[in-house]
């Protein structure tokens, strides 16, 4: 019986290449702060910084910490000074980023299906931005957390680890407190969305592109107890839960 269930965001809920996606970003970004820094270097240190959350194994500092630790120093400017630039960034220029992706139909019935049972919802998407421009793509993703009272987004501000990590996911689950087989996690990306969680002990359930949704499932030996539920696109999972199957 599942009592909250984990979305990841990109190519899950919101249609999203990373591929396309980072690289129009940084050059956004780029171009926004280069009145203050070059935008090679400014990529470079952010990449660098990037690394640092990567790192974190679910303890100590919050990935926002660990990534103002590195990246500030390193430009050689004071946070206080930086800070009020990414803002504007994130609120005048991030959201024309939104035409590179496109809402997922059965995403917003998926979550209102959730909803109406009384799970409890988090959006499980990599922490490595703000928060504010994790609501932004929910927003595109016609999901916002204006219309959802999530119990959990994560972002950079409130998590300790990043999704490579099962940390990241036992985080997750001790903010909800759940049991791991309680939860679902559901996303597409198998090394970061499908492995972590199952070692963390969490079922899931995982998202693929229509052409691939016969291919075989990657190994899963090691993970003693790993349950994947199902595999296919997000129709295929809002149609199964349609014919009961999923027991919530």
């Amino acid at each position: 019986m599942f009592k909250a269930i984990l979305f990841d965001l990109d190519d899950t809920l919101l249609a999203n290449s990373i591929e396309t996606f980072i690289p129009a970003y940084f050059q956004a970004l780029g171009q926004y702060m280069a009145h203050l820094l070059p935008p090679e270097r400014l990529v470079s240190e952010i990449m660098r910084a990037t690394r640092a959350m990567e790192e974190n194994n679910g303890t100590g500092l919050t990935n926002e910490e660990a990534f103002s630790s590195v990246f500030y120093p390193a430009v050689g400017f004071e946070r206080e000074k930086l800070e009020p630039v990414f803002f504007k960034f994130y609120t005048e220029e991030f959201p024309k980023l939104r035409k590179l992706t496109r809402p997922i139909a059965d995403a917003r019935l998926l979550v209102e299906w959730a909803f109406e049972r009384d799970l409890q919802v988090a959006i499980a998407t990599n922490p490595v931005f703000p928060r504010i421009a994790i609501e932004q793509r929910l927003e595109w993703a016609n999901v916002p957390v204006t219309e959802f009272d999530y119990a959990l987004v994560t972002s950079y501000e409130n998590s300790h680890a990043t999704k490579a990590d099962p940390a990241y996911f036992q985080e997750i689950v001790a903010t909800l407190d759940c049991e791991p087989k309680e939860c679902l996690m559901v996303g597409d990306d198998w090394d970061r969305d499908m492995m972590p969680a199952a070692t963390a002990g969490i079922p899931i359930y995982w998202i693929t592109k229509p052409d691939d949704t016969l291919l075989p499932i990657p190994p899963m030996q090691k993970i003693k107890g790993a349950v994947l539920i199902g595999q296919g696109t997000l129709d295929s999972l809002w149609d199964w839960i349609g014919r009961g199957g999923l027991a919530v």
